[in-house]
């Protein structure tokens, strides 16, 4: 029996403007701890939070904060504290290491729409500082970025530490006119002006850093003196290095950074951590810059631990797949020695940790012992919580016993542990707990400060897949993969649902089980969703990684398909009314399952989808992932003999375009860097060349992930407006 989808158009935007509401918990920030005339202990956790505003067609911040009262290890009482606030133009904030100043980063615009950014500095109920960092002219925008940016305090809490753009020198054309004769003096206070401008700059090219970092090229180091309001550009970088996610040294004499070589190009960054870095040092008086780590390796998330002896840091080898199983490695301040605390973790052992993943460690990640460091990773189809021993290497896992779900760190502070909790049917919810002594980890203790309702019509579970031998790769035997199904729930017995396939992007990230607003409105509306996690997913070790590259287009499009073909037997789905809803490569993936497989699916979603990987390598900002995952060696100064051009086609979704019968949506971003729109387009073309019915969205001001709230919210509506018409 066919249960009947939700197909109004206005009830389906009513419960997409539903379901949008629920906020995003971003980060959190515990405050000093206040000891009570009774003896009683308590402290404050401030929080931030985004949510979808559909009228104001934007992501709106607010904050709020929350009282924990506590003894040494676990929490009395806890209560929200006032009710929520608006952020507005906050672009990055940092309380000092004492809590009694907070910095700012601010933007602003005049009455002439000109933009400006502020640096503050708070104090308990006043504002004790605001420099106009634009009128200073010491350099360009300030990076507020996850990839570059901080807001660093010194230790003595006089300085901030932060990343702008490299300023230029002003350019003019070469038939400016000339400005009227002047008198002498006039003459001489516009000389120097005049002398910084430029001709013939006007127009140059300069690079970038790609998707999401559109003109940050040459990033600088900057160190606000806050008593006198000056700021200097810290010299000393070498002029190879992209500087970034940097923090003051033991003593306040240097700074530590990541460091990128941006040599003989710069290559797009976001979501690569795979791009050739390393760990540096730069003395504030001489200006002498030192390597601190491995320079052929790839690293990021430097974090130094309470005691301030020790800096861990996350490794990955440069090059090969964006994304892959980490090191966890120490670098240690006063023997200057570097150590690999946790290996990469080739396959997993009978149900045991499989390596870490982990886009960013949290700012605050070290335990109050400075030995134990907390952080987040994928464990399969789960993001779990883990605490990692430095000294022996050992991983406990920090939610095993908690609720089955996806765990975010935000903070630890003081062994006080600030977390986001979340499942397909359960939007984001605040959780924080103590951190217990070592060895006894496994007690942890988690309590819920910010409920969020269960979504009670949405039922969910985790499918094993084993492929067949035929399907195996003979260089990575025996390697599994997983899937999550979420269904209606309550409904009559015998129905059967329409199935929604979604393979992830990446090709090498990972879907969870946590709170995604697109699965959540479709199953609501009726559909069944299937998540696939295709061998070549992050969280099942690095041979799982390994396996993809020189295989996609065959083994990642059978995995899916293979799913598909057991879900169907084993849940209430119907095998007529099977689509697919996929964004980069799982958009690749749906255009090639279409063209494998043109009588299984009725209807196609792609959203900014690779096609022909032959033209995308001379126009994407990761030409470097066209050739590895075709199996090919990357180099920059090589161009692609007419074999690899061959290779790459022949992996692409492009070469069964004359097989596909399956009607298709496409949605494009104007500003796409990774895979531009003219992906899209190509394949557009090509179908309707051979009778297809296809429609194609373009979102301008969007980028690769069409998370502009505007073009988000159509584009849901599109999705299932093409959905119910083409899976009658």
């Amino acid at each position: 029996m066919e249960l009947p989808l939700l197909n109004n158009t206005e009830e389906i935007a009513a419960l997409y403007r539903e379901f949008s509401q629920f906020p995003s918990l971003s980060s959190a920030c515990i405050g000093p701890e206040i000891t009570t005339q009774y003896g009683g202990k308590y402290c404050n956790i401030y929080t931030e939070w985004s949510q979808r505003d559909l009228e104001r067609a934007e992501n709106v911040k607010f904050c709020r904060q929350y009282l924990i009262f506590h003894d040494s290890q676990s929490i009395v009482y806890s209560s929200p504290s006032g009710s929520c606030t608006e952020i507005k133009g906050e672009l990055l904030s940092r309380d000092s290491p004492s809590g009694a100043q907070k910095a700012v980063l601010r933007k602003t615009s005049n009455s002439k729409g000109e933009e400006k950014q502020f640096l503050e500095v708070w104090e308990k109920n006043r504002k004790a500082k605001s420099i106009d960092l634009s009128a200073l002219e010491k350099h360009g925008q300030v990076y507020e970025d996850d990839q570059f940016g901080c807001l660093a305090w010194s230790h003595s809490e006089t300085h901030l530490l932060y990343v702008a753009e490299k300023k230029r020198p002003k350019a003019e054309s070469f038939f400016k006119p000339k400005a009227p004769e002047l008198n002498v003096d006039e003459e001489l206070s516009k000389t120097e002006q005049r002398e910084k401008a430029i001709k013939g700059e006007q127009f140059v090219f300069h690079e970038d850093w790609g998707e999401t970092l559109v003109a940050k090229s040459v990033p600088v180091l900057c160190v606000l003196d806050i008593e006198s309001s000056n700021v200097s550009v810290l010299e000393g970088v070498p002029d190879y290095i992209s500087p970034g996610q940097a923090f003051w040294t033991p003593g306040d004499t240097g700074v530590v950074f990541a460091g990128w070589w941006h040599e003989p190009f710069r290559l797009g960054l976001r979501h690569c951590t795979n791009r050739r870095s390393a760990l540096f040092y730069v003395d504030l008086t001489g200006g002498r810059c030192e390597l601190l780590s491995d320079d052929t390796k790839a690293i990021w998330s430097p974090r130094l631990s309470p005691d301030q002896c020790r800096i861990v840091y996350l490794e990955n080898m440069a090059f090969g797949p964006h994304q892959q199983c980490s090191r966890l490695c120490m670098y240690d301040w006063y023997t200057k020695l570097a150590s690999t605390v946790v290996e990469i973790v080739p396959r997993q052992n009978q149900g045991e940790f499989t390596g870490i993943y982990n886009t960013a460690l949290s700012e605050c990640c070290w335990a109050a012992d400075s030995q134990r460091v907390v952080l987040d990773t994928a464990q399969r189809s789960r993001q779990e919580l883990i605490v990692v021993d430095t000294l022996s290497g050992s991983v406990c896992s920090l939610t095993k016993g908690s609720p089955l779900g996806s765990w975010t760190l935000l903070t630890i502070d003081r062994d006080l542990m600030a977390a986001k909790f979340s499942t397909p049917s359960c939007p984001p919810r605040l959780m924080v707990a103590f951190l217990p002594p070592a060895g006894k980890e496994a007690e942890v203790n988690w309590v819920c400060l910010e409920e969020s309702n269960q979504i009670r019509e949405i039922t969910w579970n985790i499918h094993a897949l084993q492929p067949p031998p035929e399907l195996d790769n003979p260089h990575y035997v025996g390697l599994d993969f997983e899937a999550i199904l979420l269904q209606p729930a309550q409904a009559p017995e015998k129905t059967k649902f329409p199935l929604v396939v979604t393979p992830h992007g990446g090709p090498h990230s990972v879907f969870t089980i946590s709170w995604m607003l697109y699965p959540a409105v479709l199953c609501r509306m009726g559909f069944a969703v299937l998540l696939v996690n295709y061998r070549g997913s992050l969280g099942f070790g690095q041979d799982s990684v390994a396996s993809l590259p020189g295989n996609v287009g065959t083994q990642d499009v059978k995995d899916v398909h293979f799913c598909v073909e057991q879900v169907l037997q084993k849940e209430p789905l119907d095998p007529q009314r099977v689509a697919l809803l996929g964004g980069s490569h799982g958009g690749f993936l749906s255009c090639h399952l279409i063209g494998q497989y043109p009588n299984t699916y009725k209807a196609c979603v792609a959203r900014n989808p690779v096609v022909n990987m032959a033209s995308m390598v001379g126009s994407t900002d990761i030409p470097d992932w066209c050739l590895a995952e075709a199996g090919l060696p990357y180099d920059p100064s090589v161009l692609p003999d007419p074999r690899q051009w061959t290779e790459m086609l022949l992996h692409s979704p492009m070469q069964y375009v004359d097989k596909v019968q399956t009607p298709v949506l496409l949605m494009l971003g104007e500003e796409d860097r990774r895979v531009p729109p003219k992906q899209g387009l190509e394949y557009y073309h090509a179908l309707k060349a051979r009778g297809i019915p296809t429609r194609v969205l373009l979102y301008p001001g969007n980028n690769h992930a069409l998370a502009g709230v505007e073009a988000e919210a159509d584009g849901f509506m599109n999705i299932a407006l093409w959905l119910i018409q083409h899976m009658k």
